[in-house]
Formats: C-alpha cells, structure tokens, sequence
C-alpha cells in the first residue's frame, strides 16, 4: 500500500505528464513481441507458417507470378518502391524543410534524427540476425541485403509514421491530425505486405519489422511531446 502511494505521489509530481505511461508501455509491449518474434525465428518455428504463406500467394503452376489480376502484381512493384532508401530520403528531406517553413525547429531536428538513427538500427540488426532470404519463390524485385527484419517494413514503419507524427503535431485541426495518421499508417501495412507478395521477404520479417519500426516511432513521438509541450 505505501509503495502503491509513493508511486502514485511520484507520478503526480513528475514533469512527465500522467498520459505519457501508456504510450510508453506500448513500446515496451511492442519491444517484447519483436523479442519473443526474434526468438521462434532464430529456432526456425516460424519456417512451416512463413513458406505456406508464400506458396499460396502464387499461382499453382507458375510460382513467378502472383495470385489475382496481373495489374495487381505490377501494383505491388510500385508500392515497394515507396519504402526504398530513394524516396524516404526524399521524403524525409522534404518533411524536414517543410517543418522548418513551419517555424518548427525542434520537430525537424526530431524528426531527421529519428529516421537517421533508425536507419543505422535496421542496417545493424540486419546483419546481426543474418537470416537468408525466402528461396521458395521467384524474387520479382531484386535485393541483396539480408532478410531479417524486413528494412523496407521497418523504414517505412520508422519514417512514415514519425513523418506522420510530426506532421499531424503541427496540424491545429483534428481531422487534419487523424488523416495524416491513417495515410502514413495505410502506408506502412501496404509496403511491408508488398514485401511479402513480392517474395522477397518471409512474413515474419515484416512482422518484425512493423514492431520494430512503430516501437520507435512511437518512443520519439513520446519524445517530441515532452521536448515541445
């Protein structure tokens, strides 16, 4: 009961505001299930799911080509392209001078820095998992780093979700806020699921990726409200 109290004092008391544990508890919730992720895919639980997956996303008698329309296929080719090191640097740079336009100093700092520093974090996690990429289906994009987690998935979890964070922060109108969140969220599922589609990626791997990812744009969105209340 006393320990329950003196918690509950420090809380009230602290600069941080109240509202700022939950958030920060879904951090670390999402930090361990990419930890427990991580885990079944270094004992190679995940392999019979990840390969049943990929198989049924390709026809039957020609694994080079994707199930559904063949204009759906080249749409996933584009898509992909959207979470490539090109167009987040673009798009970065551009969100950067933009917040800076908006005389929002300390959001554009946050902001180059949470998706630089991010993009060091996937490089180096990439190689330290070193798993191979998928070999039971065609690749129809090319790549050559290694599979997990998924950099595309990541990347685009990282930059369009603080992009879209830091965006909707300098957005005085609700509705404004909550469709630059849906758009970078849509975004985000779409690029790492053409990942999948496209063969060059096990599921989990996205799925890694996608945690990973919002786990860190979510902790420097939790950052940029305690830096620029």
């Amino acid at each position: 009961m006393m320990l329950r109290t003196t918690v509950g004092n420090w809380i009230r008391r602290s600069p941080v505001e109240p509202r700022f544990f939950l958030p920060l508890g879904a951090v670390a919730g999402l930090i361990w299930l990419f930890a427990a992720l991580a885990d079944e895919v270094l004992e190679n639980e995940t392999h019979a799911v990840d390969r049943a997956i990929l198989v049924w996303l390709r026809v039957t008698d020609d694994p080079s080509r994707t199930i559904g329309p063949h204009w759906l296929q080249s749409a996933f080719v584009d898509i992909t392209s959207l979470g490539g090191t090109t167009v987040i640097t673009l798009l970065t740079v551009i969100s950067v001078a933009y917040l800076f336009t908006a005389g929002r100093p300390r959001l554009a700092g946050l902001t180059a820095l949470s998706i630089s520093l991010g993009a060091l974090v996937e490089t180096a996690m990439k190689l330290g998992f070193n798993r191979a990429r998928p070999d039971v289906v065609p690749h129809l994009v090319d790549v050559s780093t290694m599979s997990f987690p998924s950099g595309h998935a990541m990347l685009s979890a990282m930059t369009y979700l603080t992009l879209g964070a830091m965006l909707a922060r300098a957005q005085s109108q609700r509705r404004l806020k909550i469709f630059v969140l849906g758009v970078t969220m849509a975004l985000t599922l779409l690029i790492g699921v053409s990942r999948v589609v496209l063969g060059v990626h096990w599921p989990t791997d996205v799925l890694a990726g996608w945690l990973a990812g919002c786990a860190w744009a979510l902790g420097f969105w939790l950052l940029a409200r305690q830096i620029t209340r």
